[in-house]
C-alpha cells in the first residue's frame, strides 16, 4: 500500500548542482519516463511517456537530449530530433517487449501476408518502426487501427494491446504478435481480486499492456499518462494501481489527499530502474552513449510514427 504525505526522494545537493551545472554547459535537457526512479523524476526537465518526452524534446531550443528511459525511446528522440545529439543514460538500458519483435521475423510475417498493414507499437525498435505502416501509442491505438482501410491488420509487437484493441473495434481483425511487457504480463489476477474485495471503495486502473483477464476486472483502462490524470480528476480517494509503480511518485506529489495501492507482486521494470542520478552526470560529462538511428531505417521509420500522429483522437 502507498499512502499519502510519503517524504519526497532525496537527491544529493553535489548532485543536484552537478547536474544543473552540465546542463548549462552542454545545452542541454533532461527527459526521464515516467517509470524511471522518483529522484530522476525531480531532475528532470520533463517527465512523461516515450512519444510525448520525444515531442517535447523536439520543441525545445536543447542542442543535447539526455533520455532517461529505455533504448528505443532514445531511438524515437533521434527520430524526431535529427540535428540534436541524443544520449540514453544507461546504455544497458533495453525493453524486453521491444526485443521480443525484430526485423528480419516481421519482414518474413509480411511476405506471408501480402497487402496487410503492420500496425506497431512505439515500444518498438526504429528497424521495426521502419518497416511498419504505422505506428500507435497504448493512448491512440484505437483511433489508429479505425483509420486504416484495411479490415486485416497486422500488429506488433504487444499481443496483449492488441488484444485489447481488437475488443473496441470489432469491425477489424487483429493479426498478433507473440510479444509482451513481461511487467505487465506478470500480475496475478488472484492477487487484484483479493485487492478489489478488501477495498471495495478503491477505482482500479489498468494500463492495456496488461492480460485481457487482468483488464476484465478494472474501472478504467488507459495509458500511463491516462492514469494519471483519471485518479488527478476523479473523486475519488482510493486507487489500486496496475502498471509499473513509478507513477506513484507523479500520482502521490498532484495528489496528496489520496490513497494508492499496488498489487503483492511488484510491477518495477528493471530496466527503468537502472536508470539513476550518476548516469545522467556521466552522460553530460561525456556525451555518450549517442543514439542516432541511420539515415536510411529514420526515414521510413519517421513516417510511420508522423502518420500515427496525423490521426485525430476518438
Amino acid at each position: 500500500m502507498t499512502m499519502p504525505g510519503c517524504s519526497p526522494p532525496v537527491v544529493p545537493e553535489e548532485i543536484r548542482t552537478r547536474i544543473e551545472t552540465l546542463v548549462r554547459e552542454r545545452g542541454a535537457v533532461v527527459l526521464a519516463h515516467y517509470y524511471c526512479r522518483p529522484e530522476i523524476h525531480e531532475v528532470a526537465h520533463f517527465v512523461g511517456d516515450s512519444l510525448g518526452l520525444s515531442q517535447e524534446a523536439a520543441k525545445t531550443s536543447a542542442r543535447v537530449i539526455i533520455f532517461c528511459g529505455v533504448h528505443f525511446m532514445a531511438e524515437t528522440a533521434s527520430l524526431l530530433c535529427p540535428g540534436k545529439t541524443v544520449v540514453l543514460a544507461n546504455a544497458e538500458a533495453g525493453c524486453p517487449m521491444a526485443d521480443m519483435v525484430e526485423p528480419e521475423a516481421l519482414a518474413a510475417r509480411k511476405k506471408e501476408l501480402p497487402g496487410v498493414p503492420v500496425l506497431t507499437y512505439v515500444n518498438s525498435p526504429a528497424a521495426v518502426k521502419a518497416l511498419s505502416d504505422i505506428c500507435c501509442t497504448s493512448a491512440n491505438v484505437v483511433a489508429v487501427l479505425r483509420s486504416l482501410g484495411s479490415r486485416k491488420i497486422l500488429m506488433t509487437p504487444d499481443r496483449n494491446l492488441a488484444g485489447y484493441a481488437q475488443k473496441l473495434t470489432p469491425e477489424k481483425e487483429v493479426l498478433t504478435w507473440p510479444g509482451f511487457c513481461p511487467t505487465h504480463h506478470r500480475l496475478n489476477l488472484a492477487e487484484i481480486l483479493e485487492l478489489k474485495e478488501r477495498n471495495p471503495d478503491a477505482l482500479v486502473l489498468a494500463h492495456p499492456e496488461c492480460q485481457a483477464k487482468i483488464l476484465r476486472e478494472v474501472d478504467f483502462i488507459g495509458s500511463t499518462s491516462g492514469i494519471i490524470k483519471h485518479a488527478a480528476r476523479s473523486d475519488r480517494r482510493k486507487f489500486v494501481v496496475l502498471t509499473e509503480e513509478g507513477v506513484l511518485h507523479p500520482m502521490r506529489k498532484n495528489n496528496p489527499g489520496k490513497i494508492f495501492l499496488t498489487p503483492k507482486t511488484p510491477m518495477i521494470c528493471p530496466n527503468m530502474k537502472k536508470n539513476t542520478l550518476q548516469n545522467i552526470v556521466d552522460a553530460l560529462e561525456t556525451l555518450s552513449p549517442v543514439v542516432k538511428v541511420p539515415e536510411e531505417i529514420r526515414g521510413p521509420a519517421l513516417r510511420a510514427v508522423e502518420l500515427m500522429m496525423a490521426v485525430p483522437r476518438d
